[in-house]
């Protein structure tokens, strides 16, 4: 599968990449995989928590987490070693870590100690397959950012006959909520009447992009299962299991 990422180099060239934008104060620790929001909160209430220095009080400060120097009591606060790994996620579960509908989410899957992982993007609640969870914000700001153009891999099984009009149709894209919503690449691999199985190739990840194409173009989807995102492939991954990345993975992922 083709992808536009460019070889990793070493560790070093992590830190070599860009920095993210800024945040608010709230937001950058959880970014950093060192707290939670909640937690971050309370360090700020109590007085506990300084930036650069100065004990901070206001949660809504701007900062540039990669940048920032944060401190906890005095003690610096500093991020994990890097860690990315890669979750076949089952149907019926949610991208969250919690959920106020009382649904199953992602980190019930997960040991404890993968709690602080955030996802690459999302998959909704009845799409299964790769997901990314890393601690780097600048590699998943680099992933999900439309500029860059991560292809995403999904097989998509749609109601009704697919044939090369409904192929160009998906590659030509459609207008829905403001928003043109096209694969890059499209593939049948099965049809019939009643339901048509598809390789469909994607750029820019909008949100339900897939579902929302499809049933635009007349052909509902019924299963809907992400197998690559980038250089990465699910392959045999069983349902509800992680990994780590390999290390030509780790290589592959430099953007």
């Amino acid at each position: 599968m083709g992808t536009t990422l460019k070889p990793k180099q070493p560790s070093t060239a992590r830190a070599q990449r860009k920095p993210s934008g800024t945040v608010p104060l709230v937001r950058a620790l959880s970014k950093l995989g060192l707290a939670s929001r909640t937690q971050t909160e309370q360090w700020i209430n109590a007085g506990r928590l300084a930036v650069n220095g100065r004990v901070c009080k206001n949660p809504q400060l701007l900062v540039v987490p990669e940048q920032a120097r944060f401190s906890l009591d005095g003690a610096a606060l500093t991020p994990d070693a890097f860690q990315c790994i890669v979750l076949h996620k089952p149907r019926g579960y949610v991208t969250t870590r919690r959920d106020e509908k009382g649904r199953k989410t992602i980190y019930e899957l997960l040991p404890p100690e993968l709690h602080k992982l955030h996802a690459v993007g999302r998959l909704d609640m009845q799409t299964n397959g790769l997901l990314l969870l890393t601690n780097d914000t600048q590699l998943s700001n680099a992933l999900t950012d439309p500029r860059n153009a991560i292809p995403r891999v999904y097989v998509v099984t749609v109601e009704g006959l697919a044939d090369a009009a409904l192929q160009q149709q998906l590659l030509s894209g459609v207008e829905d909520e403001g928003e043109l919503l096209k694969a890059t690449a499209v593939q049948i691999k099965k049809t019939s009447k009643r339901e048509s199985q598809l390789l469909l190739t994607l750029e820019e990840g909008k949100n339900r992009e897939i579902r929302r194409l499809c049933q635009a173009v007349g052909h509902p989807v019924i299963k809907l299962k992400r197998i690559a995102f980038g250089p990465i492939a699910l392959g045999e991954l069983a349902s509800g299991k992680h990994r780590l990345l390999t290390a030509s993975e780790e290589l592959a992922l430099q953007v």
